[in-house]
């Protein structure tokens, strides 16, 4: 099954392209950008785990890459 949250490969300067399934959330810039659209989706962020691969797909490397 794949991950509902994928967070897309850096993009030079404007961060990583986060989506749900198809839908756009954002671009982030830090791991706590990622947690915020998630809180906004309706996640509670004591619930989120960044490092949870069945919630998020990490692409182009994990959530200590920015650049």
């Amino acid at each position: 099954m794949t991950p509902p949250i994928v967070v897309h490969p850096p993009s030079g300067t404007s961060g990583r392209k986060v989506t749900a399934h198809t839908e756009s959330l954002g671009f982030a810039h830090r791991p706590e950008d990622v947690v915020e659209f998630l809180r906004r989706a309706g996640l509670d962020p004591a619930d989120i785990q960044l490092d949870d691969p069945n919630l998020i797909e990490w692409r182009g490397g994990g959530p200590d890459v920015w650049q």
